[in-house]
Protein backbone atom coordinates (compact mmCIF):
# COMPACT_ATOMS: atom_id res chain seq x y z
CA UNK A 1 0.00 0.00 0.00
CA UNK A 2 1.22 3.25 -0.74
CA UNK A 3 0.71 7.05 0.52
CA UNK A 4 0.73 10.05 -1.64
CA UNK A 5 2.59 13.35 -0.35
CA UNK A 6 1.27 16.16 -2.61
CA UNK A 7 2.90 19.84 -1.59
CA UNK A 8 2.68 22.94 -2.84
CA UNK A 9 1.17 21.77 -6.59
CA UNK A 10 0.94 24.16 -9.00
CA UNK A 11 -0.25 23.55 -12.46
CA UNK A 12 -0.71 26.06 -15.81
CA UNK A 13 -2.12 25.94 -19.08
CA UNK A 14 -1.02 28.06 -21.49
CA UNK A 15 0.16 30.48 -18.91
CA UNK A 16 -2.97 29.73 -16.97
CA UNK A 17 -2.76 28.97 -13.30
CA UNK A 18 -5.47 25.95 -12.86
CA UNK A 19 -3.73 24.61 -9.39
CA UNK A 20 -2.12 27.15 -7.29
CA UNK A 21 -0.17 25.91 -3.95
CA UNK A 22 -2.26 22.74 -3.51
CA UNK A 23 -0.93 20.50 -0.74
CA UNK A 24 -2.65 16.76 0.57
CA UNK A 25 -2.12 13.84 1.92
CA UNK A 26 -3.52 10.43 0.72
CA UNK A 27 -2.82 7.73 3.15
CA UNK A 28 -2.01 4.41 2.19
CA UNK A 29 -5.09 1.80 1.73
CA UNK A 30 -7.44 4.62 1.51
CA UNK A 31 -10.30 5.11 -0.90
CA UNK A 32 -10.00 9.12 -1.40
CA UNK A 33 -12.40 10.79 -3.68
CA UNK A 34 -11.68 14.37 -5.39
CA UNK A 35 -15.09 15.57 -4.63
CA UNK A 36 -16.20 18.82 -7.19
CA UNK A 37 -17.63 20.88 -9.97
CA UNK A 38 -16.82 20.87 -13.53
CA UNK A 39 -14.18 23.05 -14.29
CA UNK A 40 -12.60 22.89 -10.70
CA UNK A 41 -9.54 20.68 -11.32
CA UNK A 42 -9.80 17.33 -9.48
CA UNK A 43 -9.14 15.36 -13.13
CA UNK A 44 -5.96 17.80 -13.82
CA UNK A 45 -4.92 17.20 -9.99
CA UNK A 46 -5.29 13.20 -10.87
CA UNK A 47 -3.79 13.40 -13.80
CA UNK A 48 -0.78 15.01 -12.77
CA UNK A 49 -1.02 12.11 -10.28
CA UNK A 50 -0.93 10.01 -12.60
CA UNK A 51 1.78 11.64 -14.32
CA UNK A 52 0.68 12.75 -17.64
CA UNK A 53 0.59 17.02 -16.66
CA UNK A 54 4.03 17.86 -15.26
CA UNK A 55 3.31 20.36 -12.57
CA UNK A 56 5.75 23.80 -13.19
CA UNK A 57 5.78 24.19 -8.92
CA UNK A 58 5.62 21.71 -5.80
CA UNK A 59 6.40 17.71 -5.23
CA UNK A 60 4.38 14.76 -5.53
CA UNK A 61 5.66 11.35 -3.31
CA UNK A 62 4.50 8.14 -3.26
CA UNK A 63 5.76 6.95 0.17
CA UNK A 64 9.12 8.52 0.04
CA UNK A 65 10.18 8.38 -3.41
CA UNK A 66 9.82 11.48 -5.60
CA UNK A 67 7.64 11.02 -8.20
CA UNK A 68 7.00 14.61 -9.56
CA UNK A 69 9.05 14.03 -12.57
CA UNK A 70 8.87 10.22 -13.57
CA UNK A 71 6.91 9.16 -16.54
CA UNK A 72 3.72 7.57 -16.23
CA UNK A 73 4.48 4.40 -17.19
CA UNK A 74 7.47 4.26 -14.53
CA UNK A 75 5.00 5.01 -11.50
CA UNK A 76 3.17 2.02 -11.31
CA UNK A 77 -0.52 3.16 -11.74
CA UNK A 78 -3.77 1.64 -12.65
CA UNK A 79 -5.86 3.90 -14.34
CA UNK A 80 -9.58 3.63 -15.30
CA UNK A 81 -10.90 6.29 -17.50
CA UNK A 82 -14.62 7.74 -18.35
CA UNK A 83 -15.11 6.18 -21.10
CA UNK A 84 -13.64 3.11 -20.67
CA UNK A 85 -10.36 3.13 -23.29
CA UNK A 86 -10.91 -0.23 -24.64
CA UNK A 87 -9.27 -1.68 -27.51
CA UNK A 88 -12.38 -2.44 -29.82
CA UNK A 89 -10.26 -4.77 -32.01
CA UNK A 90 -9.37 -6.93 -28.95
CA UNK A 91 -10.85 -9.66 -26.91
CA UNK A 92 -11.84 -9.14 -23.13
CA UNK A 93 -8.93 -11.45 -22.57
CA UNK A 94 -6.48 -9.62 -24.50
CA UNK A 95 -7.60 -6.36 -22.97
CA UNK A 96 -6.81 -7.07 -19.78
CA UNK A 97 -3.83 -9.01 -20.74
CA UNK A 98 -2.43 -6.12 -22.57
CA UNK A 99 -0.31 -4.28 -18.96
CA UNK A 100 1.09 -7.43 -18.73
CA UNK A 101 2.39 -8.19 -22.29
CA UNK A 102 3.73 -5.10 -22.29
CA UNK A 103 5.61 -6.21 -18.96
CA UNK A 104 6.79 -9.47 -20.58
CA UNK A 105 5.49 -11.43 -18.05
CA UNK A 106 4.97 -15.51 -18.76
CA UNK A 107 1.66 -16.49 -21.02
CA UNK A 108 1.20 -19.09 -18.00
CA UNK A 109 1.13 -16.20 -15.68
CA UNK A 110 -0.81 -13.93 -17.88
CA UNK A 111 -3.89 -16.60 -18.33
CA UNK A 112 -3.78 -17.34 -14.68
CA UNK A 113 -3.76 -13.26 -13.87
CA UNK A 114 -6.23 -12.40 -16.52
CA UNK A 115 -8.62 -15.17 -14.94
CA UNK A 116 -8.46 -14.46 -11.22
CA UNK A 117 -9.11 -10.56 -12.32
CA UNK A 118 -12.01 -10.94 -14.86
CA UNK A 119 -13.49 -13.52 -12.10
CA UNK A 120 -13.17 -10.74 -9.35
CA UNK A 121 -14.98 -8.27 -11.57
CA UNK A 122 -17.61 -10.63 -12.53
CA UNK A 123 -16.53 -11.11 -15.52
CA UNK A 124 -15.82 -14.60 -16.15
CA UNK A 125 -17.09 -16.80 -19.43
CA UNK A 126 -16.89 -13.39 -21.04
CA UNK A 127 -13.15 -14.02 -22.24
CA UNK A 128 -13.49 -14.38 -26.09
CA UNK A 129 -16.31 -11.04 -26.48
CA UNK A 130 -15.16 -7.79 -28.03
CA UNK A 131 -16.17 -4.60 -26.30
CA UNK A 132 -18.98 -4.15 -29.11
CA UNK A 133 -20.90 -6.90 -27.51
CA UNK A 134 -20.56 -5.84 -24.01
CA UNK A 135 -23.01 -3.42 -22.20
CA UNK A 136 -21.47 -0.04 -20.34
CA UNK A 137 -21.07 -2.31 -17.36
CA UNK A 138 -19.60 -5.18 -18.33
CA UNK A 139 -16.78 -2.69 -20.31
CA UNK A 140 -16.08 -0.54 -17.02
CA UNK A 141 -16.00 -3.90 -15.48
CA UNK A 142 -13.13 -5.10 -17.82
CA UNK A 143 -11.41 -1.72 -17.51
CA UNK A 144 -11.35 -2.02 -13.81
CA UNK A 145 -9.69 -5.25 -14.40
CA UNK A 146 -7.19 -4.09 -16.86
CA UNK A 147 -5.85 -1.39 -14.15
CA UNK A 148 -5.78 -4.33 -11.45
CA UNK A 149 -4.18 -7.12 -13.17
CA UNK A 150 -0.66 -5.38 -13.57
CA UNK A 151 -0.78 -4.83 -9.58
CA UNK A 152 -0.45 -1.43 -9.26
CA UNK A 153 1.08 0.97 -6.40
CA UNK A 154 -1.93 2.99 -6.70
CA UNK A 155 -5.60 3.14 -8.47
CA UNK A 156 -6.51 6.14 -10.38
CA UNK A 157 -10.40 6.49 -11.33
CA UNK A 158 -11.58 9.29 -13.46
CA UNK A 159 -15.25 9.37 -13.45
CA UNK A 160 -15.78 5.76 -13.92
CA UNK A 161 -19.50 5.77 -13.38
CA UNK A 162 -20.70 8.41 -14.88
CA UNK A 163 -21.68 6.81 -18.74
CA UNK A 164 -23.88 4.46 -17.07
CA UNK A 165 -27.91 4.90 -15.85
CA UNK A 166 -28.61 5.06 -12.48
CA UNK A 167 -29.27 1.73 -11.06
CA UNK A 168 -26.45 0.13 -12.86
CA UNK A 169 -23.92 2.96 -11.39
CA UNK A 170 -25.10 1.74 -7.71
CA UNK A 171 -24.11 -1.64 -8.50
CA UNK A 172 -20.94 -1.13 -9.82
CA UNK A 173 -19.66 1.57 -7.32
CA UNK A 174 -21.02 -1.03 -4.76
CA UNK A 175 -18.57 -3.70 -6.75
CA UNK A 176 -15.73 -1.28 -6.55
CA UNK A 177 -15.67 -0.47 -2.91
CA UNK A 178 -15.74 -4.43 -2.31
CA UNK A 179 -12.74 -4.82 -4.82
CA UNK A 180 -10.69 -2.21 -3.28
CA UNK A 181 -11.17 -2.88 0.58
CA UNK A 182 -10.48 -7.10 -0.65
CA UNK A 183 -7.22 -5.81 -2.07
CA UNK A 184 -6.25 -3.04 -0.39
CA UNK A 185 -5.15 -0.14 -2.44
CA UNK A 186 -4.65 3.14 -2.29
CA UNK A 187 -7.35 4.99 -4.72
CA UNK A 188 -7.84 7.79 -5.70
CA UNK A 189 -11.49 8.61 -7.14
CA UNK A 190 -12.74 11.65 -9.20
CA UNK A 191 -16.39 12.24 -9.44
CA UNK A 192 -19.22 15.43 -9.22
CA UNK A 193 -21.92 13.11 -7.71
CA UNK A 194 -22.07 14.07 -4.25
CA UNK A 195 -23.78 10.98 -2.71
CA UNK A 196 -21.22 8.63 -4.79
CA UNK A 197 -18.67 10.19 -2.76
CA UNK A 198 -20.44 10.18 0.18
CA UNK A 199 -21.11 6.16 -0.36
CA UNK A 200 -17.64 4.72 -1.63
CA UNK A 201 -15.19 6.86 0.22
CA UNK A 202 -12.40 6.63 2.93
CA UNK A 203 -11.69 10.06 2.72
CA UNK A 204 -13.44 13.55 0.35
CA UNK A 205 -11.48 16.48 -0.60
CA UNK A 206 -13.40 19.24 -1.95
CA UNK A 207 -12.25 21.09 -4.49
CA UNK A 208 -13.28 24.25 -5.99
CA UNK A 209 -11.38 26.43 -8.59
CA UNK A 210 -8.19 24.75 -8.43
CA UNK A 211 -8.04 24.78 -4.58
CA UNK A 212 -9.15 22.18 -1.91
CA UNK A 213 -11.92 23.68 -0.06
CA UNK A 214 -11.96 21.20 2.81
CA UNK A 215 -11.03 17.61 3.78
CA UNK A 216 -12.18 14.89 5.79
CA UNK A 217 -14.35 12.06 6.15
CA UNK A 218 -17.53 12.03 4.63
CA UNK A 219 -19.79 12.45 7.85
CA UNK A 220 -18.48 15.54 9.36
CA UNK A 221 -17.74 16.96 6.05
CA UNK A 222 -21.87 16.85 5.65
CA UNK A 223 -22.76 17.87 9.24
CA UNK A 224 -20.18 20.39 9.67
CA UNK A 225 -19.34 21.75 6.55
CA UNK A 226 -16.73 24.68 6.69
CA UNK A 227 -17.29 27.30 4.08
CA UNK A 228 -20.58 28.06 2.25
CA UNK A 229 -19.17 25.92 -1.10
CA UNK A 230 -19.02 22.65 0.49
CA UNK A 231 -22.49 23.09 2.74
CA UNK A 232 -23.91 23.33 -0.58
CA UNK A 233 -22.24 21.39 -2.82
CA UNK A 234 -22.14 18.23 -0.54
CA UNK A 235 -26.09 17.61 -0.05
CA UNK A 236 -28.49 20.55 -0.50
CA UNK A 237 -28.28 23.45 2.24
CA UNK A 238 -30.46 26.46 2.59
CA UNK A 239 -27.37 29.22 2.87
CA UNK A 240 -28.45 32.65 4.82
CA UNK A 241 -26.80 35.93 5.47
CA UNK A 242 -26.09 36.66 9.25
CA UNK A 243 -24.44 38.28 11.80
CA UNK A 244 -22.66 36.05 14.73
CA UNK A 245 -23.35 38.28 18.01
CA UNK A 246 -21.49 36.69 20.40
CA UNK A 247 -20.72 33.23 22.21
CA UNK A 248 -24.02 31.12 23.59
CA UNK A 249 -24.81 28.80 26.29
CA UNK A 250 -22.93 25.46 24.75
CA UNK A 251 -19.49 26.24 23.91
CA UNK A 252 -19.97 24.92 20.69
CA UNK A 253 -22.75 27.30 19.73
CA UNK A 254 -23.40 31.01 19.15
CA UNK A 255 -26.01 33.44 19.06
CA UNK A 256 -26.79 35.01 15.48
CA UNK A 257 -28.98 37.20 13.92
CA UNK A 258 -30.95 35.81 11.00
CA UNK A 259 -34.02 37.87 9.21
CA UNK A 260 -33.75 40.13 12.11
CA UNK A 261 -33.98 37.50 14.78
CA UNK A 262 -31.89 36.03 17.48
CA UNK A 263 -31.23 32.08 16.56
CA UNK A 264 -28.28 30.21 18.10
CA UNK A 265 -26.49 27.92 15.83
CA UNK A 266 -23.80 25.56 15.93
CA UNK A 267 -20.21 26.26 15.34
CA UNK A 268 -17.70 24.21 16.93
CA UNK A 269 -14.67 26.87 17.57
CA UNK A 270 -14.59 30.42 18.43
CA UNK A 271 -16.19 33.04 16.01
CA UNK A 272 -15.65 36.58 16.28
CA UNK A 273 -18.66 38.87 15.67
CA UNK A 274 -19.43 39.82 12.18
CA UNK A 275 -20.57 38.67 8.93
CA UNK A 276 -20.98 35.27 8.18
CA UNK A 277 -23.36 32.57 6.73
CA UNK A 278 -25.77 30.21 7.93
CA UNK A 279 -26.38 26.69 6.43
CA UNK A 280 -29.59 24.53 7.37
CA UNK A 281 -30.32 21.16 5.82
CA UNK A 282 -33.87 20.79 4.16
CA UNK A 283 -34.05 17.67 6.21
CA UNK A 284 -33.47 19.22 9.85
CA UNK A 285 -35.80 22.15 9.55
CA UNK A 286 -39.05 21.50 11.03
CA UNK A 287 -42.73 23.19 11.33
CA UNK A 288 -44.06 24.79 14.82
CA UNK A 289 -47.56 25.95 14.34
CA UNK A 290 -46.37 29.21 16.27
CA UNK A 291 -43.38 30.48 15.69
CA UNK A 292 -43.28 33.16 18.24
CA UNK A 293 -43.85 30.26 21.24
CA UNK A 294 -40.93 28.44 19.69
CA UNK A 295 -37.29 28.78 20.29
CA UNK A 296 -34.86 29.71 17.73
CA UNK A 297 -37.64 29.55 14.71
CA UNK A 298 -38.38 31.92 12.09
CA UNK A 299 -42.18 32.95 10.20
CA UNK A 300 -42.82 31.83 6.96
CA UNK A 301 -45.60 30.89 4.89
CA UNK A 302 -45.70 27.73 2.91
CA UNK A 303 -45.44 28.56 -1.32
CA UNK A 304 -45.41 25.10 -2.66
CA UNK A 305 -45.80 21.67 -1.39
CA UNK A 306 -44.34 18.35 -3.11
CA UNK A 307 -45.04 14.83 -2.03
CA UNK A 308 -42.53 12.87 -3.10
CA UNK A 309 -42.73 9.68 -1.16
CA UNK A 310 -40.51 9.11 1.51
CA UNK A 311 -40.64 12.81 1.92
CA UNK A 312 -42.64 16.28 1.62
CA UNK A 313 -40.73 18.99 0.47
CA UNK A 314 -42.17 22.15 1.18
CA UNK A 315 -40.98 26.07 -0.07
CA UNK A 316 -41.08 28.43 2.61
CA UNK A 317 -40.99 32.26 2.55
CA UNK A 318 -39.45 34.34 5.06
CA UNK A 319 -40.49 38.15 6.26
CA UNK A 320 -37.83 39.11 3.93
CA UNK A 321 -38.75 37.36 0.98
CA UNK A 322 -36.03 34.55 0.77
CA UNK A 323 -37.57 31.02 0.30
CA UNK A 324 -36.04 28.12 1.80
CA UNK A 325 -36.33 24.13 1.82
CA UNK A 326 -37.67 22.29 4.46
CA UNK A 327 -38.17 18.59 3.83
CA UNK A 328 -40.29 16.78 6.10
CA UNK A 329 -40.24 12.61 6.82
CA UNK A 330 -42.50 10.34 9.21
CA UNK A 331 -46.28 10.53 9.68
CA UNK A 332 -46.72 14.44 9.79
CA UNK A 333 -45.01 15.01 6.80
CA UNK A 334 -47.72 15.83 4.67
CA UNK A 335 -50.02 18.07 7.69
CA UNK A 336 -48.88 21.32 6.34
CA UNK A 337 -51.16 22.93 3.38
CA UNK A 338 -49.55 25.84 0.97
CA UNK A 339 -50.30 29.21 1.79
CA UNK A 340 -50.40 27.95 5.80
CA UNK A 341 -48.37 30.11 7.92
CA UNK A 342 -45.92 28.19 10.03
CA UNK A 343 -42.92 28.61 11.79
CA UNK A 344 -39.62 27.11 10.92
CA UNK A 345 -37.53 25.90 13.46
CA UNK A 346 -33.74 25.65 13.09
CA UNK A 347 -31.53 22.95 15.14
CA UNK A 348 -29.42 24.20 17.35
CA UNK A 349 -27.06 21.40 16.86
CA UNK A 350 -27.51 20.93 12.85
CA UNK A 351 -27.96 24.50 11.53
CA UNK A 352 -24.03 25.22 11.44
CA UNK A 353 -22.52 28.79 11.07
CA UNK A 354 -20.26 28.77 7.79
CA UNK A 355 -17.65 31.08 5.98
CA UNK A 356 -18.48 32.41 3.11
Amino acid sequence: MTRITIEGLGVSFGGVRVIEGLSLEIPQGAFFTLLGPSGCGKTTLLRTIAGFIQPDAGALRFDDRDMTHVPAHKRGIGMVFQDYALFPDKTVFDNVAYGLRARKVAADAIKARVGEYLERVGMSGLEARYPAALSGGQRQRVALARALVIEPQVLLMDEPLSNLDAKLRVQIRESISDLQREIGITTVFVTHDQEEALALSDQIAVMNKGCIEQTGTPEPLYAAPATAFVADFIGAANLLEIDVLGPAELPDQVRINVEGRELVAFAGRALPAGRAMLAARPEDLHFCANEAAAANALPGTILRKRYLGFKTSYRVALPTGRVIAVDLHGPSKDACAEGQAVGVLFDQRTSVVVTR
